[in-house]
Order: C-alpha cells, then structure tokens, then sequence
C-alpha cells in the first residue's frame, strides 16, 4: 500500500514538474510564447523586433539553455575566471538558467540543446555536432 502511494506521489510530482516547465508565464497573454516564435523562430538578426520583444530582450535572462532532443553533455563555464557552472549530461526536458555573464557554453551535441542569449534564440547545430555559444556581458552586447 505504501509503495502504491510512493508511486502515485511520483506520478503526480512530475506531471506538476512538466507542467510548469511547458506553462506560459505568468501575466503573459494566452497564446503569447507561441506568436513570438511564429514571428521569428530563430531570432534572427534581419528580422525587424517587435516593441515588445526588443523590451524582454533587453531585460531578459542571460542564458537559458533546455535539452529539447536526446540527453547530452553541457559545460558552462565564466567567460574570463573559467569557474565551471555546470559540467555534465543534462536530460531531455532538462533546462538551466543562468543570470550572470559573460559565459561559455559547450554542448556535446549542440543539435539537442534550445539556447536563448538574452531572450534571443540562437540557431542549432545538426544533431551530433559540437557546438559552442558566448553569453557577453549585458554592457558589451552586440544588437
């Protein structure tokens, strides 16, 4: 009975987790994170900025890095003094958040990984491929 209970308990837990790793945020209008990406998927530079997303990117986060294909290796490290933040394999569904910068970010297979620099999704390598972001510091951003 109790191992029933442990289970459902698991159950429950990680349906909340994806839950709250795939919900919109709060205060966000329905239907908001799926517009922005329709506008402009890979952020790219050509595209002209809405007033509002030129406003989150200047306050956004830093780096924000999720698994989105198999799990794979991920080492970010500071730009500069080499401190490790994270070493080691994150899984699919996995995310990280990092809120200071510069940083280097190295993901085995870069094919796997979401990486947004300041709100600002980057582009992917084929899957299997190695591939490597800088995060600068928000003063030496270049837009």
């Amino acid at each position: 009975m109790a191992v029933m209970l442990a289970l459902a308990l698991l159950v429950i837990g990680g349906i909340a987790l994806v839950n709250a790793l795939t919900s919109e945020p709060e205060g966000a209008p329905p239907g908001a994170a799926e517009t922005a990406d329709a506008e402009d998927p890979l952020g790219s530079a050509d595209a002209t900025p809405t007033r509002s997303r030129t406003a989150q990117s200047a306050t956004a986060t830093p780096l924000v890095i999720r698994v989105v294909g198999a799990p794979t290796r991920v080492v970010v490290t500071v730009a500069g003094t080499g401190e490790v933040l994270q070493q080691g394999v994150l899984n699919t569904g996995e995310a990280r958040q990092y809120d200071k910068a510069p940083l280097q970010v190295v993901a085995a297979d870069g094919g796997s990984v979401e990486v947004l620099i300041y709100g600002r999704q980057q582009p992917r390598a084929p899957a299997g491929e190695r591939k490597s972001w800088f995060v600068p510091a928000k003063g030496s951003r270049q837009g």
